[in-house]
């Protein structure tokens, strides 16, 4: 009797000391963490000794070392050939052609008859003043043989020998009247320009051949303000042709000291070697070298990346993308000279250097010199 009145007191004593509700939801909670962090730790010590490829990944780039190698950077202009010598020779006179002497392509010399006019009166003129003048040389002569002799007076001398000047100095004067009635070459060259027709009637100002000397050729361009310090007299600039296909290097031979107000520009001149392939106004493009370094590291422009601390590059370090402040000088042609930052022998990840951060695990694909 007294066993069985123990079991109902052993059952009560047993209820009231089992969580029940929130503090065995706890419980569980508290032993769920413990065996997660026990689950954490393991994993990550079997991933310190065999790896994941699941959670380490390397970013495919490429690389180049960094070498020294010289530098030049250049000012690139438009500019027009010109010729030294290009003219047009005009008639002093107007009247109808009726000579034409050349044709378009033709060398010509300076002086050289080119167009004539009709000039058939002052010819007639001349004719008839060249018979006066001989008439009054024979009359002076005679008088002056009297003089000699004493007989005569010295008016007659004086009036023969006056008349005889005027009349040649008459003749002197049709004759270069006559001279305007025709188109003379200025310079020697070759005609390069001519539209007259034998009856045409030609004038002054508005009728005219085209002479021009391609044995001197020279570049024209005109320089911004901002660079008035960097070009002078004497530099060597790269002339390149791009209608022709050609390039050569010459010098620039003059440089104005003005600047235009209303352009803000210099002009510059840079003579050029005779060349069949150049003719007067092609377009140029002037390549001038305003610097020049024999030893700089020079890398391509677009493995620089921006931000707001400063430029910077990403060089591979036992396959770790190592990220680097860097200082940059002058740019030509895709590249650029790197001032500080980088070291000779550093390999600069060039091709998707944007795809990776400071620590990230590279894999070279591609190695560039």
């Amino acid at each position: 009797m007294k066993k069985l009145l123990y079991i109902p007191a052993i059952l009560l004593l047993a209820a009231c000391s089992k969580p029940t509700g929130k503090e065995a939801k706890k419980a569980e909670l508290d032993k769920l963490k413990t065996q997660q962090a026990e689950l954490s730790s393991k994993i990550a010590k079997l991933q310190a000794e065999v790896g994941s490829t699941d959670s380490v990944k390397s970013t495919d780039v490429a690389e180049m070392e960094v070498k020294q190698s010289p530098f030049t950077n250049y000012i690139n202009l438009q500019g027009k050939i010109d010729a030294k010598d290009n003219v047009q020779a005009y008639p002093q006179a107007q009247a109808v052609i009726t000579a034409i002497n050349v044709k378009v392509g033709d060398h010509v010399s300076k002086g050289e008859t080119l167009v004539q006019l009709d000039n058939s009166v002052l010819k007639q003129n001349i004719a008839q003043a060249e018979t006066q003048a001989s008439l009054k040389k024979t009359l002076f002569d005679r008088q002056k043989n009297l003089w000699d002799q004493k007989i005569g007076t010295e008016v007659q001398y004086l009036q023969a020998q006056a008349d005889y000047q005027s009349a040649v100095k008459q003749v002197a004067s049709l004759k270069e009247q006559s001279a305007t009635y025709r188109i003379v070459s200025p310079i020697s060259g070759t005609v390069d320009q001519m539209d007259l027709k034998l009856g045409q009637a030609a004038s002054p100002a508005a009728t005219f051949i085209r002479i021009v000397n391609t044995d001197y050729l020279k570049v024209k361009a005109d320089v911004p303000e901002s660079y008035s310090s960097n070009i002078k007299q004497g530099d060597k600039v790269k002339v390149v042709v791009p209608d022709a296909n050609d390039s050569l290097m010459a010098k620039v031979t003059f440089a104005g000291k003005v600047i235009d107000p209303s352009s803000r520009s210099f002009p510059i001149e840079i003579q050029l070697p005779g060349r069949k392939t150049l003719r007067p106004n092609m377009t140029v493009v002037l390549k001038i070298a305003d610097y020049s370094k024999a030893n700089a590291i020079v890398v391509p422009i677009n493995a620089i990346q921006k931000s707001e601390n400063g430029d910077y590059v990403f060089i591979n370090v036992n396959n770790i993308a190592k990220k680097k402040v860097v200082t940059e000088g002058a740019s030509y042609g895709g590249l650029v000279e790197v001032k500080t930052g980088l070291n000779v022998g550093d390999k600069l990840i060039t091709d998707g250097s944007t795809e990776v951060e400071d620590g990230d695990k590279v894999k070279v694909l591609q190695t560039g010199n």
